[in-house]
């Protein structure tokens, strides 16, 4: 009987020993790149033949699953039997709390074992860079642009007239706002911004290049296009008074304001040429008179 379980317990031990050297080898250097709050899971490429294209599923584990689902993973929707070596999780990870994260790999019908990112990952643990600023006058008023915000984080404006940095002004508002409006500065004055963004009051981006306008002041907006248009209408104006003028102009009245000048002597087309010729040429010009005898009739 011993003998027997013995031999059972070998034959075990053999079974795991070759599932375990048959297994695709997990992947490896596993880590998390997050860069204005865009999270990204990247690992290598499976260094293993496979006779077909190894795909890779990615799974995450928040304080949600850990504590009241018993531990349990959830499969990333969109990093499901894929062939890429990296897996977008922005919209999985959606809170402030620690995740999990482990990738495994698949060929054929073999898998590997799950490789766990060596520490939790949180959200606010991403890396803020510079927001995309543009600044534009509108009137007497700034406004500035940002492109590609963060989420969930707020935009902090600064601007101070030019020569007066002492009196600038801070501005917040919420990354989804995007455009912020800034009224009533002095016309003819150069006001500069610069900006940065704040996640959680505790992290901030580097703050963007100073960019400085002049402002125009609240008559510019209506005064180019203005000027234009009553520009075009007293050219159209003159143009029509020329035309009509010339369609109607009466023979005797046109000849009082429209002279014919006389050509010059110089295009006058009566010339007096006279060529000189030579002796030799003036015989060869000579006269020649010929005489000719009637015809006679024959009756």
């Amino acid at each position: 009987m011993r003998c027997t379980v013995s031999l059972l317990m070998m034959t075990m031990v053999l079974l795991d020993f070759t599932n375990y050297v048959w297994m695709l080898p997990a992947p490896s250097r596993v880590s998390m790149e997050s860069v204005d709050m865009k999270h990204v899971l990247r690992w290598g490429p499976l260094e293993a033949p496979c006779d077909t294209a190894v795909l890779y599923s990615v799974q995450f584990q928040g304080e949600f699953e850990l504590m009241l689902l018993n531990g349990s993973w959830v499969d990333a929707h969109e990093c499901q039997l894929i062939p890429h070596t990296h897996c977008d999780l922005t919209l999985d990870l959606g809170s402030d709390s620690d995740y999990n994260l482990r990738v495994r790999a698949q060929c054929g019908s073999q898998l590997s074992l799950w490789t766990k990112l060596s520490l939790p990952f949180n959200r606010r643990d991403t890396v803020l860079t510079a927001p995309e600023m543009a600044v534009t006058v509108a009137g007497d008023a700034l406004q500035v642009s940002f492109n590609k915000l963060p989420l969930i984080a707020v935009v902090s404006v600064t601007v101070w007239k030019r020569g007066d940095e002492l009196q600038a002004t801070v501005h917040t508002m919420p990354a989804e706002q995007t455009v912020l409006l800034v009224p009533a500065l002095q016309e003819g004055a150069v006001y500069c911004v610069t900006a940065h963004t704040i996640l959680d009051n505790r992290l901030r981006s580097n703050s963007t290049d100073p960019q400085c306008v002049s402002i125009t002041g609240p008559d510019t907006a209506w005064k180019k296009p203005t000027t234009v248009t009553v520009t075009i209408i007293i050219m159209a104006g003159l143009l029509f008074a020329v035309f009509w003028s010339v369609v109607h102009c009466r023979p005797d009245v046109c000849q009082t304001y429209i002279r014919k000048e006389p050509l010059p002597r110089s295009l006058e087309p009566d010339w007096d040429i006279k060529i000189a010729m030579s002796p030799e040429e003036a015989e060869l010009h000579e006269e020649v008179h010929l005489c000719v005898d009637p015809p006679k009739l024959t009756i």
